[in-house]
């Protein structure tokens, strides 16, 4: 089910709420990210700090101040402020309504192209649940429905075997091998670059999660 909160003409498909979506987990949701998600935001981020940080890029900036909980109205407004100039998706990912993660569709781009990236992150008492795949297919039918793009790709580094298994039960394909792309773990890491288009998909990504019984309908 998809909820529209309210139209908004630049950003096609946003601010919408997908799901819900069982998995082994639990209830799996999308919804827009919210000032009010401060306080879960910043206690995850920080417990998980050493499960996160070594596969998410260099930022300026101790990790302890940056997920401090004054510090999500800043992050939180500037994610909200890219997606009203239709460039980004921030959602906030729910397990049976409780915020666990996020999952980001950035560099929205029309036109001729249509494509986007897609990112995540769940909290590690998640994992291995179906939450983050379940997840992903929610918003990569988003994507490739209301958003109305044609491809969505993704990097991981190729040591990251469980996003990367991820990345694949919901139909990415493996493009090419990105030397040295982005500083991670204060090192320059290569990254594998992932994609889907829209003629890969076989009638809907969730629909192929539910065919295989990894999912069901909520």
């Amino acid at each position: 089910m998809v909820k529209l909160l309210r139209p908004n003409y630049r950003h096609p498909g946003w601010p919408m709420s997908l799901g819900p979506l069982r998995v082994a987990g639990g209830v799996v949701r999308l919804r827009p990210v919210r000032m009010r998600d401060g306080a879960l935001w910043s206690r995850i981020r920080l417990a998980d700090r050493a499960y996160l940080e070594p596969w998410e890029p260099v930022t300026d900036g101790d990790w302890t101040v940056r997920h401090n909980v004054a510090a999500w109205p800043t992050v939180c407004s500037g994610l909200r402020a890219e997606a009203r100039k239709g460039r980004m998706l921030p959602f906030v990912i729910e397990l049976d309504g409780q915020f666990c993660g996020q999952l980001t569709i950035g560099n929205v781009t029309h036109g001729a192209l249509r494509s986007a990236w897609i990112g995540y992150w769940v909290h590690s008492l998640v994992t291995g649940r179906g939450v983050a795949t379940g997840a992903l297919a929610l918003g990569l039918d988003h994507c490739f429905g209301p958003v109305r793009l044609h491809r969505v790709e993704a990097t991981v580094r190729p040591e990251n075997l469980a996003s990367r298994r991820v990345l694949s039960k919901v139909g990415f394909r493996e493009e090419g091998l990105l030397r040295r792309y982005l500083e991670v773990d204060a090192a320059w890491r290569d990254h594998l670059l992932v994609a889907m288009t829209i003629e890969e998909v076989n009638g809907s990504v969730v629909s192929t999660l539910v065919r295989s019984g990894q999912a069901s309908w909520a």
